[in-house]
């Protein structure tokens, strides 16, 4: 189908803003969604693989209703990543359309949203506007849910889910499902009242094959081509790389570790490194100095990244900064990265094909012990597979280890139909979170409305409400207990708290815990750990020595305190201990490295937790300013956090350019508060420089 075929029924501005972009032509899922009504208002359901060009089905849909109905879009992706991404290539296409993007504080209705057309955000973020009754939903006229198979998913999928239960009661509102290849394409589409749109098209043949020794045993049904590989490497992801090298590619690996990517990334610098130009070279070693300091001071692993980037090649887990991870995605796009080891996040999130996707772990850990990876994640990496405009096929492959292995993978990975996907929203954190904030909402206020309303969710189109029926009255019987919400003749209000905690966005459990805990804490530890000890802060970082033994220290002066969590079901309260200890050295000033040691983490994994720990933080302030408790250790400890500093610099750190290091230098050279920086110019212009100095010196102004 030509671009021309939708002239006549959408603005002008929609057909320039395509031809501007070279778009001639719509590929076929593009077409049957268009022929099945996307420009006409009807739901629309794609399932297609990777690059097939489902992002402009949704872009279409959207553009549409801002530009031809007057009214707004949403597009709500599950990582933040990828709604960036998709925000920049908006803002780029259509620069005359107002668009924001808002993925931050979960504790803010965002009024400033309502001046925009064309919103982006994260899944969390727009459950987050709905719990603050965001007064512009009726302004909107289209929702593209990305990667709407995310349902599938334990953390975000019951989220995405009672997103979409919702918005369904809006029958004005087009509903546009984004997923990659699933296996009930048709029970998602039916569940959100869509017109269904199936597609195999890729614009770049996707090769797919299992790798033994040197060869590559490529399949087409079950006809077998043989192919070797150039290079002379006995291992054969190393020969892999060598022959994907060889053809001026690039590849991708995937792992189901940090460890594993790393040591990986290390054990081929060497084949990377052989190949790059002396102009490559000099362009990585800048990006290299970068990705090294992007902290104040570098870590081990900032090192070990940027001395593997000066080989041409990466690692990239969630253990890297964001800055880290953006920098090697852009020197990857430009070439100069020939290959990244990977974690298969970096496959579920930004746009980053290869000509050759090597999926080298096929087991990962689960509660059950190993457990083969599940076939739509394999086939999701493999979509990563070939380049659009750079190659004319991609390659997909899979190691086997010994040659009788060949069939079974064969028949597991590559000739396998896809798995369906089913709910995840039956497990009692979700539904106490979501159960209350019916309540707080006004949006349900009785159990008949939040059962009918369950039973229209994806578990209930599953599942059926019946069971659903018993957790019900155990969720309200908890809230009621603890005067979240309040009967009043069969139906349900929320307190004053209730309203609070729900618009906090914590597990209603959590906020009991804190409730019942803060008030005992005496010191920065025993809060630390009460904060630790939540839903919210798992998983938790390794259980030092120390930690234990210090944990029955502690429980000894604070039995009151350290036993308490016998009546929350929380089953881990050393490791959660030893979360506490690795954030207590962090405002104790410890070496970051030490600390990245000492608690076997990762820089990224580390700010992860001071940014869940900080939410928790304000969240139990905000709990105990409600309940008239004093919050003077919660306020202290969060600046402590934010900084990473001990008491005696919260007073230099007011003043912004002035952060760990610099108050700490400031400090040890006798300079303890601002009224001292006040004091002595000359000695605060030498021991920051005197352009830091002068921005210090014009906020006392």
């Amino acid at each position: 189908m030509k671009i021309d075929f939708i002239s006549d029924l959408v603005p002008s501005a929609m057909m320039e803003s395509l031809r501007s972009r070279g778009i001639k032509e719509f590929t076929p899922p593009q077409a049957e969604a268009i022929e099945k009504g996307l420009l006409k208002g009807s739901n629309i359901m794609v399932a297609s693989p990777t690059a097939s060009g489902k992002t402009l089905i949704g872009e279409l849909a959207a553009v549409y209703s801002i530009l031809a109905k007057g009214k707004k879009a949403i597009y709500i992706g599950p990582m933040k990543a990828l709604v960036s991404e998709k925000f920049n290539e908006f803002t780029k296409a259509y620069p005359y359309i107002k668009a924001a993007i808002s993925m931050g504080d979960l504790d803010s209705g965002d009024p400033w949203l309502a001046e925009y057309d064309m919103i982006f955000v994260s899944t969390e973020k727009f459950d987050s506007l709905l719990r603050h009754k965001i007064d512009w939903l009726p302004s909107v006229g289209c929702v593209v849910f990305d990667e709407i198979h995310m349902v599938d998913d334990y953390s975000r999928g019951p989220v995405l889910e009672v997103i979409i239960t919702k918005l369904s009661m809006y029958k004005e509102i087009q509903l546009v499902g984004l997923s990659a290849t699933i296996g009930n394409p048709e029970e998602l589409a039916k569940w959100i009242g869509a017109e269904l749109v199936t597609s195999d098209y890729r614009p770049v043949k996707l090769l797919k094959g299992i790798v033994f020794s040197n060869s590559i045993y490529y399949y087409d049904g079950y006809s077998q081509e043989v192919y070797e590989m150039d290079g002379s490497s006995k291992v054969p992801e190393a020969r892999v790389l060598e022959d994907t090298l060889h053809k001026g590619k690039q590849m991708l690996s995937f792992f189901y570790s940090k460890r594993n990517a790393e040591s990986s990334a290390v054990k081929l610098s060497s084949v990377t490194k052989a190949v790059l130009t002396e102009d490559e070279k000099a362009k990585l070693a800048e990006i290299a100095d970068k990705v090294e300091n992007v902290l104040d001071s570098p870590t081990t692993q900032c090192r070990k990244e940027a001395s593997l980037i000066r080989n041409g090649i990466a690692f990239h887990h969630s253990g890297l900064m964001s800055a880290q991870k953006a920098y090697v995605e852009d020197a990857f796009k430009s070439n100069l990265i020939k290959a990244i080891c990977a974690t298969t996040t970096l496959g579920l999130g930004v746009n980053l094909p290869a000509h050759t996707v090597l999926v080298r772990d096929l087991h990962k850990h689960s509660e059950e012990g190993n457990a083969y990876v599940g076939v739509n994640e394999v086939m999701q990496l493999f979509g990563r597979a070939g380049r659009p405009a750079y190659d004319t096929e991609g390659r997909a492959l899979v190691i086997a280890k010994e040659k009788y292995n060949l069939m079974p993978l064969y028949e597991r990975y590559i000739a396998a139909d896809p798995e369906p996907i089913e709910s995840k929203l039956g497990v009692m954190p979700v539904l106490r979170m979501h159960i209350l904030s019916f309540i707080a909402e006004d949006f349900l206020n009785s159990k008949p409305e939040i059962s009918k309303f369950l039973s229209n969710t994806f578990y209930g189109y599953q599942y059926g409400s019946t069971n659903m029926d018993t957790f019900i009255d155990q969720v309200i019987s908890s809230l009621t207990d603890w005067n979240f919400v309040e009967e009043h003749s069969s139906s349900y209000v929320a307190t004053k708290l209730g309203k609070r905690i729900s618009e906090l966005y914590i597990d209603p459990l959590s906020a009991k815990w804190i409730m019942d805990s803060v008030g005992k804490a005496t010191d920065s530890i025993g809060l630390l750990y009460i904060l630790c000890n939540t839903i919210e802060m798992r998983p938790y970082v390794y259980v030092t020595e120390e930690a234990e033994s210090k944990f029955v220290y502690y429980k000894s002066l604070n039995p009151e305190l350290y036993s308490m969590e016998a009546s929350y079901s929380y089953y881990d309260p050393v490791a959660a201990f030893s979360t506490a200890m690795m954030l207590s050295d962090w405002i104790s000033e410890e070496d970051e490295d030490a600390i990245m040691k000492g608690y076997h983490t990762t820089p990224g994994a580390m700010y992860a937790k001071i940014s869940n720990i900080d939410w928790l933080i304000y969240a139990a302030a905000e709990i105990s300013r409600i309940l008239k408790m004093p919050t003077h250790l919660l306020v202290e400890t969060r600046v402590r956090l934010r900084y990473g500093i001990k008491d005696e610099l919260l007073d230099l750190v007011r003043l912004e350019q002035i952060g760990r290091v610099r108050a700490r230098k400031l400090f040890n050279n006798g300079i303890k508060t601002i009224e001292d920086i006040r004091k002595n110019p000359e000695k605060v212009s030498i021991l920051l420089g005197r352009e830091i100095a002068k921005k210090v010196y014009s906020q006392l102004e």
